[in-house]
């Protein structure tokens, strides 16, 4: 095995304008945060993949490193969109601190409380 599997993919490249969208994609719930991408190109669990995140505004790109977590291939039930649940690494803290950043607020105010 020559390594070049993991990245016959190459690199993914994202760019989320909308906080709504954002919101949707996030996967707070992973390690580290994790992303999902829309994608028809075909990936397995364990996959290393490398991508470019555009978040809304921001001028520069936000290279992330991360491991394919899940998968919903194309045609899946529901209508679903297909695409790969992208878990960041470790040294990813600042993209995902950057990613809550933007979402700061709406990660909490949607999640039922339980008072009364």
């Amino acid at each position: 095995m020559d390594g070049r599997q993991n990245s016959r993919n190459g690199i993914l490249s994202l760019t989320i304008k909308d906080k709504a969208v954002l919101y949707s994609a996030y996967m707070p719930f992973l390690e580290n945060g994790g992303l999902f991408v829309p994608t028809n190109k075909p990936y397995s669990i364990g996959d290393e993949v490398f991508m470019l995140l555009t978040l809304m505004d921001e001028p520069e790109k936000i290279p992330i490193a991360g491991k394919v977590v899940w998968v919903t291939p194309r045609g899946a039930q529901g209508n679903r969109t297909a695409g790969i649940g992208v878990q960041f690494s470790e040294q990813d803290a600042a993209a995902n601190a950057k990613i809550e950043n933007h979402l700061a607020g709406a990660l909490d105010s949607e999640r039922p409380t339980h008072t009364m």
